[in-house]
């Protein structure tokens, strides 16, 4: 049993990749949330509840703005750390949802802010879906990534 490199990348990623699971729990139960705002008939009718509607609205989008870099910034290491450690299999498997997330940072909104939740746009019915879509997605990438993760820390600390 040896304690190399590509075993501490992995010890390290399994622990970051927990991280990102719940990060990614948080916004799928928040995009939830807001879609359960947005369809809630008695609330739209009452305009007392408007202001306050509109204000978990944008307390909901400031949260999940505020998750959007650590997140890339995590996945990114991954794919420094396992690039170092010449996991090049691993490394291939990262490639594309890092790709995806600098596709998704350098498209942001047009008018240049670094807001990629704005209230008005994610209330969308269509933007609301690709976002929870999208949250669904990278649950299941980092579930699977998870379980590979696991295996392959095994696997390098029993292999010498």
């Amino acid at each position: 049993m040896a304690f190399t490199f590509a075993a501490f990348c992995y010890m390290l990623t399994l622990v970051l990749c927990a991280a990102l699971i719940f990060f990614v729990i948080w916004q799928i139960i928040a995009f939830d949330e807001l879609r359960t705002d947005f369809k809630n008939p008695i609330d739209q009718s009452n305009p007392t509840r408007a202001r306050e509607r509109i204000l978990n609205i944008e307390r909901i989008c400031n949260l999940l703005r505020r998750l959007v870099v650590p997140e890339y910034s995590i996945h990114g290491l991954f794919c420094i750390m396992f690039m170092c450690a010449g996991e090049w299999v691993t490394l291939g498997l990262n490639i594309p949802l890092l790709f995806y997330h600098l596709w998704r940072y350098l498209h942001r909104p047009a008018d240049g802010s670094v807001v990629m939740y704005d209230p008005v746009s994610v209330m969308n019915a269509d933007i609301l879906n690709y976002c929870q879509k999208e949250s669904w997605c990278k649950m299941g990438f980092y579930l699977l990534s998870f379980f590979y993760y696991l295996y392959s820390m095994v696997y390098a600390l029993v292999s010498f």
